[in-house]
């Protein structure tokens, strides 16, 4: 089988960026501490390592959970996955074009229209003009923003955000789909559409690459977790053994066992028709 992400000993170090308040600045006894050394240490270059020699693979077509506690380093991993980023150490090596959507209303110009936006988003994704003129009602249709497609994004809120950047994501023709927490904005309709299209990824063969804290839904889109632990891989394999090994206690599969229900009403419907 064709391996589709390889991430070898990789190690991405950041610096501490420390200001202090006004509050601070004004305080009687500044330069008394600042004379002792006191509340220094963080401006003296004092550094931390958000991955910490991270390796594995993944075979093109598995759907992959990337879970861990807040600060674990899984954002930053995908960022590197997806070429944002290049770690200070090792290697990431990826096969074919990469989609997804790592933050809500990246790459958006707030001054743009939303139209302008997805033309100008999937430009950044690797799609030409005629690529977008060909799939534009199936992304705006996607999104589903009404007249606010032509209105600029500064004016959207965080869910509208959400659906534009995903309904791009989703229709360009890639071989790795990554998400960083895409369904952690929008209202439940947007969230089942945005997993229903979601499962349709991963069943067409394309490697997805999921981050989430829902145990729930990690466990319906993916065959195979990995947990960060301050930066180091904690645990690579089964689903439900690496919730365990977060300790989730599952409270959050009532949504989706409630999505799942809605599903398969709607599903009746529809065959009813």
């Amino acid at each position: 089988m064709t391996t589709s992400i390889v991430v070898d000993n990789v190690t991405k170090t950041f610096r501490y960026q420390y200001q202090r308040t006004l509050k601070q600045m004004l305080r009687p006894d500044r330069r008394k501490r600042e004379a002792a050394g006191e509340g220094d240490q963080l401006e003296a270059g004092a550094t931390f390592k958000a991955l910490d020699g991270v390796s594995f693979e993944v075979k093109q077509g598995e759907s992959i959970g990337l879970m861990g506690l807040n600060g674990s380093g899984k954002s930053t991993l995908l960022k590197l996955v997806n070429g944002v980023m290049v770690p200070d150490e090792g290697q990431v090596l990826t096969r074919g074009r990469i989609s997804g959507l790592i933050a809500t209303g990246a790459g958006f110009h707030n001054e743009l229209s939303g139209r302008d936006n997805i033309y100008m988003n999937a430009a950044m994704l690797g799609m030409s003009k005629e690529e977008t003129d060909a799939k534009f009602d199936d992304i705006a249709g996607f999104a589903d923003v009404g007249r606010q497609l032509d209105m600029p994004v500064g004016n959207y809120s965080s869910g509208q955000f959400a659906r534009l950047g995903f309904a791009v994501a989703v229709h360009v023709d890639c071989d790795i789909f990554i998400a960083d927490e895409v369904l952690a904005v929008g209202d439940r309709p947007f969230k089942r559409k945005c997993l229903k299209r979601m499962k349709e990824i991963r069943e067409s063969g394309i490697t997805m690459f999921y981050v989430s804290h829902s145990a729930g839904s990690v466990k319906k889109m993916c065959d195979r977790a990995i947990v960060l632990d301050k930066g180091k891989v904690g645990f690579d394999g089964d689903v439900d053994e690496a919730i365990k090994y977060l300790h989730y206690d599952g409270d959050d599969d009532e949504p989706d066992s409630e999505e799942s229900e809605v599903d398969e009403r709607d599903d009746a419907l529809a065959s009813d028709i």
